[in-house]
C-alpha cells in the first residue's frame, strides 16, 4: 500500500507540474499535444485498483481545468501579457503589473497592498471609455482628503480607452503612463499600452480565462 501511495503522489506531483507548464511556458508548434495524456499512461498500467481509480480521477481533473480554445496569461515577473491558445501564442506585449508596495492610514491604521492577484479568473466585463472609482487609498496617497460626495471619485483619464474586469475591482486596462510599460508599478491592475489594449479588446469575450502568474 506504502508504495501504491508513493507511486500516486508522484503522479500527480508531475500532472501538476504538467498542467503549470502547459499554461505558461508551453510554446509548442500548433500540431504539439499534452505530453501528459492517458494514451500515454495506459502504455504503462498501474498497478493495484485503487491506483488505477486514483488515476482516472486525475484525468477528470486534468480535463476540467486545461482551458479550451484562447485564453489570456500575465506574467506579473516579466511583465508581459499574451493571448494564446493551448499550442500556439496569437499576441504577446509588454504590460506592468502591481508595485508590491504598502500604504498606511496612520489615521484608521487601515493598510493596503498593491499586488495583482495570482491565479485562474474570467473576463467579467468589458468596458469602453471606463471611468476610474477611486479608492481611499487613492486620496491618502496623495495627501488628498477622501471626499463625502461619491461623484467626486470619479476620474475618467487614467483608465485609458478600454477595460477588462476580472473581478474584485481589477482590470486590464490603459495608462496614461507608458513610459512605465515593463515595470512593476501599478496598485494591483494589469496596464497595457493603447494598442495593445485595443486588439486585446477586440479579440477576446465575455467569459475568457485568465490566468495570472
Amino acid at each position: 500500500m506504502k508504495t501504491i501511495l508513493w507511486m500516486l503522489g508522484i503522479l500527480v506531483i508531475a500532472a501538476t507540474a504538467t498542467v503549470v507548464f502547459i499554461l505558461f511556458f508551453w510554446k509548442g508548434e500548433p500540431e504539439a499535444r499534452l505530453p501528459f495524456s492517458p494514451q500515454a499512461i495506459s502504455a504503462h498500467p498501474p498497478q493495484g485498483t485503487e491506483l488505477r481509480k486514483e488515476l482516472q480521477n486525475l484525468h477528470k481533473v486534468l480535463a476540467k481545468i486545461e482551458p479550451q480554445g484562447q485564453y489570456i496569461v500575465i506574467d506579473t515577473h516579466a511583465n508581459y501579457a499574451y493571448l494564446r491558445t493551448r499550442d500556439s501564442i496569437l499576441f504577446k506585449a509588454t504590460c506592468s503589473t502591481g508595485s508590491g508596495g504598502e500604504l498606511l492610514d496612520s489615521t484608521t491604521g487601515r493598510k493596503w497592498t498593491f499586488i495583482t492577484p495570482h491565479g485562474a479568473f474570467k473576463i467579467q466585463n468589458k468596458l469602453v471609455q471606463p471611468w476610474w472609482y477611486k479608492p481611499d487609498w487613492a486620496f491618502l496617497e496623495e495627501n488628498e482628503e477622501i471626499p463625502k460626495n461619491p461623484a467626486d471619485r470619479l476620474d475618467p483619464n487614467v483608465m485609458g480607452e478600454y477595460a477588462l474586469g476580472i473581478g474584485g475591482g481589477y482590470f486590464i486596462h490603459g495608462t496614461i503612463y507608458e513610459r512605465l510599460l515593463g515595470l512593476n508599478v501599478t496598485h494591483g491592475c494589469v496596464r497595457l499600452g493603447s494598442d495593445d489594449l485595443k486588439w486585446l479588446y477586440d479579440r477576446v469575450r465575455i467569459g475568457t480565462q485568465v490566468y495570472i502568474f
